[in-house]
């Protein structure tokens, strides 16, 4: 599939005493054992959360994001404030739910903590099976793709005038690759210029040139792994 985008989008004999300048403060030496305590004590803590959560959440889900974007999973967070979310930190949460049998929180919490490997999380909530599929299931935002991007489609953009760009804008796509100069003021592509092939991954500069085209291409989107319940774990 092709999409062609069009253009409108001195000395001294006596000795000189210098008073000596206090210690810097970035030179402190900060004990490991101190950093490593601290450290310590974040894992303890947030065991204790996922804990608690575990107790107080009557499901547990496994879930994975398609073009990360934080802006967008901090709408998800607001919408779901009577929920938790636990991203990162996938090793202590591994430890809190139990690494196998013998270890695990609560019955098959060890299946689950097999599954955190990669840019996955949890999302504990008191919600409705039917409700949590049905907005992950439908949740989509637009956004812009960055590099490394499989390009969904073909891009083209078609010789002419570019009105929605300001003039002074013209060295800068020139410089990005395209084929453009200034007619009257006007930002103008001197020939057809393909911006990305379909099946391929972007380079920084077409994926810049897609965000000042205002083209979206990537979409960000939660999916749903696996759902632990009263000790049962479904995929």
């Amino acid at each position: 599939y092709q999409r062609r985008v069009h253009g409108d989008f001195g000395s001294c004999s006596s000795p000189v005493h210098v008073p000596r300048m206090p210690k810097s403060k970035r030179n402190k030496l900060v004990s490991l054992t101190h950093a490593e305590k601290k450290t310590r004590v974040h894992k303890e803590a947030l065991v204790e959360e996922v804990h608690k959560c575990l107790d107080e959440y009557g499901s547990l889900y496994v879930i994975s994001f398609e073009n990360m974007r934080n802006v967008k999973l901090k709408d998800i967070r607001t919408a779901w404030s009577h929920s938790r979310f636990f991203l990162g930190k996938n090793k202590v949460i591994q430890i809190a739910l139990g690494k196998d049998e013998s270890d695990e929180y609560k019955p098959n919490l060890h299946k689950i903590s097999e599954m955190l490997v990669g840019n996955v999380g949890l999302l504990f909530t008191n919600r409705t099976k039917e409700e949590v599929v049905d907005f992950f299931g439908t949740f989509c935002a637009d956004d812009f793709a960055r590099s490394g991007f499989i390009a969904p489609q073909t891009i083209v953009m078609s010789e002419g005038p570019l009105e929605s760009f300001p003039h002074n804008m013209e060295p800068q796509l020139r410089k990005l690759g395209l084929p453009t100069s200034l007619q009257k003021g006007v930002v103008t592509l001197l020939s057809d210029f393909r911006v990305c092939n379909e099946g391929d991954p972007l380079t920084p500069d077409q994926a810049r040139i897609l965000k000042l085209c205002g083209l979206a291409l990537a979409k960000f989107q939660v999916k749903l792994i696996a759902r632990s319940t009263t000790g049962e774990v479904e995929m």
